[in-house]
């Protein structure tokens, strides 16, 4: 077995609006968060899953939301938080994005390396 085949490659995705000033992008760590909510029903337990502050997460939604100009999440106080529409589309072509360039980056070191 020659020593790269067991290699793997990590390809790192980001969203960002090239319009705004923020560094704030929509990448791993935010999705992880959306799926959270999605999964979980609130921004708080979706923090909590990740072992992360509630407050962290909430100025990390907050922040992204600025940057991208799109509200990511609809927040019903005691009640959770669900994903918008726009929050949704964005966290599936974001998952579907990088699924896709996995599996070609992995491709393509495996062709290049052989």
């Amino acid at each position: 077995m020659d020593q790269l085949d067991k290699l793997e490659t990590s390809v790192r995705l980001s969203v960002r609006n090239p319009l705004s000033e923020s560094t704030s992008v929509f990448g791993r760590g935010v999705a992880d968060l959306c799926l959270g909510v999605r999964t979980h029903g609130s921004l708080n337990a979706a923090a909590k899953h990740m072992g992360m502050a509630y407050s962290k997460a909430w100025r990390i939604i907050k922040d992204t939301e600025a940057a991208l100009d799109v509200q990511l999440l609809n927040r019903d106080g005691a009640h959770g938080s669900e994903l918008t529409e726009e929050g949704g589309r964005i966290l599936d072509t974001y998952i579907a994005i990088n699924n896709r360039l996995q599996a070609e980056a992995q491709q393509l070191f495996a062709e290049l390396t052989s």
